[in-house]
């Protein structure tokens, strides 16, 4: 039986804002999360006992490494506090959750603090580009490559069509829910970019052509954001609910989680995958994985999903990977209405990467705080009516690093 490890709250910074333009860096960023982590939960600084933070290039865009280092500026009582950076590409965030799960289990520490962090509006698109190549095998996948990452994730759309056929109207209506869901979400990069009457995704500039397949509107933000979570031992959580009044039932715990790594160069990936039902196994035995150690049975026992549409791609692959559908017939659930708000089963009901925003050290951190928000009842205009548990999955690179959790009462 494993070590059970609680949720306790945390915070995300509005994903819409600029920090550069607000005269603000990194660190600002990290003590804002930190602080409102802190107040939002109902903690105490001196109740932490280590924390982990999740980031990809810091030292590109930011010209800043050591990020843990800067957590005892915060409060005197994190002099001292061990700290970790994790990095994982897009999965940066996640890894550091599971390293911090890893060491509750462990029982070396009740209370974990993790920071998912990405300032990424520091440099011009070509650069941020160019950055984001080293995601990806740089010197084979991306060296002298504009925007890499979207031709990437357009030749994983190429491989469906390949294999099973795929309708760029099916790709268009995953952008169409995830623009939507995000004006609901008071914290998402794009809530305000539309009005109901508004969205039009056919024409303009978010029709204009990026990648191969990809348009504008299938592609992810440049975001900046910092994301707080505040991990516990049973043993801390059960005080903490005491001191609230509450059941310990009646606090949010990560049930299963599935960590997979795949090859680094995208037609690795494609061979390896040959002859078997998924284009990306380890994504999808990431997946499985996580449901295995939560106990559930297949996708139909949860209630939502927080997914990583870096590109309206990843998504529709996500689709038949979770088991939504048979591999290949993501369709079906994107006609049938299943994976909208208020469908059988809600995706990205945040908005996602595409509406809500995607600073890649932190969105497997703001997923699972999403996910977090879900089973207590707290999205606010994003909820899902009665969610009592909800998947995640975060994918680091052009599926090289696959994450997925489960969250539950």
């Amino acid at each position: 039986m494993t070590t059970p490890v609680y949720i306790l709250g945390g915070y995300q910074t509005d994903f819409a804002r600029n920090w550069l333009k607000e005269g603000k860096d990194v660190v600002a960023m990290i003590h804002e999360a930190v602080r409102e982590g802190l107040a939002a939960a109902e903690l105490d600084p001196q109740e932490v006992e280590v924390a982990h933070v999740g980031n990809f290039a810091a030292e590109l865009y930011c010209k800043q490494g050591q990020l843990g280092g800067f957590l005892p500026e915060i409060h005197p009582a994190f002099s001292g506090l061990p700290t970790a950076r994790h990095e994982a590409a897009c999965a940066s965030g996640s890894v550091a959750i599971l390293m911090a799960m890893a060491e509750i289990e462990a029982g070396r520490y009740q209370l974990a603090l993790v920071i998912g962090v990405e300032q990424m509006k520091t440099v011009d698109p070509a650069t941020g580009g160019d950055f984001l190549g080293t995601a990806a095998w740089y010197e084979k996948e991306a060296k002298g490559i504009e925007f890499p990452f979207p031709k990437l994730f357009g030749r994983l759309g190429d491989e469906y069509e390949r294999r099973f056929g795929l309708q760029e109207k099916h790709l268009l209506r995953i952008a169409e829910i995830n623009f939507s869901n995000a004006r609901r979400n008071p914290r998402a990069q794009t809530r305000d970019w539309f009005t109901d009457e508004t969205q039009n995704l056919t024409s303009g500039k978010y029709a204009n052509p990026v990648a191969g397949r990809l348009k504008v509107r299938d592609c992810s933000q440049v975001t900046d954001g910092a994301v707080s979570l505040f991990l516990a031992s049973e043993t801390c959580a059960r005080t903490y609910a005491a001191r609230r009044g509450l059941q310990l039932e009646q606090l949010p715990r990560i049930l299963g989680w599935g960590h997979r790594t795949a090859p680094m160069r995208f037609e690795a990936k494609v061979a390896e995958s040959q002859g078997t039902p998924y284009v990306l196994p380890h994504t999808r035995q990431a997946i499985v994985d996580a449901f295995t150690r939560a106990g559930l049975a297949d996708v139909w026992s949860v209630d939502g999903i927080e997914t990583h549409d870096c590109f309206t791609t990843s998504e529709y692959m996500a689709i038949d990977h979770f088991g939504i559908t048979p591999p290949g017939e993501s369709w079906r659930a994107i006609e049938e209405g299943i994976i909208e708000f208020g469908g059988k089963l809600p995706i990205n009901p945040s908005g996602g990467l595409i509406g809500c925003g995607h600073p890649v050290g932190a969105t497997g951190v703001r997923q699972v705080l999403d996910a977090y928000k879900q089973v207590t009842g707290r999205a606010g205009g994003y909820q899902i009516d009665g969610a009592k548990k909800i998947a995640t999955l975060n994918i680091g690179g052009s599926g090289t690093t696959s994450v997925a959790m489960v969250i539950g009462v």
